[in-house]
């Protein structure tokens, strides 16, 4: 967890302050990582770590809406209240990577999530003119909440939920990531997916659904059968019984013996 500093008679997270990383070499420099999907039983987790205040269900409501709607961390941050349609359940992203416009569904589950922020957020007295998830201690009461700071409490939450502990990265692009895997493990078409991710390409989709969910690949291979060798028991019992299916073959043939239920003398 970043460090507090004492500013104006405040304490304040060092994430927010300007040049906070400047000239620090990036923890992930160099480094790969593979696409993280989380389960249903992790993001629950994930949800249960958040606290009950006034920053819990902002922080809840944010991780909901990178979950069951795709959205990018900058894309949550920049929303405003005019862009939520509980009612009809509609999230409209006005400016998202490439400054492109679109619209996403968000259903009935997350939506309670975040009318419960929403009214937890109007008894601080902040309106339409505030950004649905902003700073929420003063002074910046308002304020666009930093990425930065985003980032640092998905990672918090993931840390006191025990994932992080378990080897699993919690970040927020990791819940971009689920929300596209559940789509096309729930059989959404490749287009489709493609618009709810904002992606310009579909080229671009398809890679990220295959690193994704390579779910078809994934059932092929679950299919699959192997032949095991037979017991030394079973081959002995094989080797007395051919010469026994050779005798009755001839009753078999002329109706005399039924094997259709058991092995029986026909009337």
């Amino acid at each position: 967890m970043a460090r507090s500093v004492l500013i104006d008679g405040r304490y304040r997270s060092a994430v927010t302050l300007p040049g906070y990383r400047c000239g620090m070499r990036p923890a992930n420099a160099g480094k790969t990582y593979p696409f993280e999907v989380y389960s249903r039983e992790q993001i629950n987790r994930l949800l249960a770590a958040y606290g009950r205040g006034y920053a819990g269900a902002r922080d809840r409501a944010a991780v909901v809406v990178m979950w069951r709607c795709g959205l990018r961390v900058a894309e949550m941050t920049a929303l405003m209240p005019r862009e939520l349609d509980l009612d009809a359940g509609t999230v409209t992203v006005m400016h998202g990577k490439g400054d492109r416009r679109r619209v996403v569904g968000i259903d009935p589950q997350a939506a309670a999530v975040v009318d419960g922020w929403l009214r937890k957020r109007a008894r601080l007295g902040l309106g339409a003119r505030h950004p649905v998830f902003c700073v929420i201690s003063r002074p910046s009461v308002g304020k666009r909440w930093y990425t930065s700071c985003v980032r640092e409490s998905v990672k918090d939450a993931g840390t006191r939920a025990g994932l992080t502990a378990e080897g699993v990265r919690v970040h927020p692009h990791g819940l971009r990531h689920t929300y596209a895997s559940e789509l096309a493990r729930e059989g959404v078409p490749l287009p489709m997916i493609q618009a709810l991710l904002g992606h310009k390409s579909l080229a671009t989709t398809a890679r990220y659904v295959h690193q994704l969910a390579p779910w078809e690949a994934i059932e092929i291979a679950q299919r699959r059968r192997w032949d095991q060798e037979l017991t030394h028991r079973q081959r002995s019992l094989l080797e007395q019984l051919g010469p026994l299916l050779e005798e009755l073959r001839p009753l078999i043939l002329n109706g005399q013996l039924d094997v259709g239920s058991g092995i029986r003398l026909a009337a």
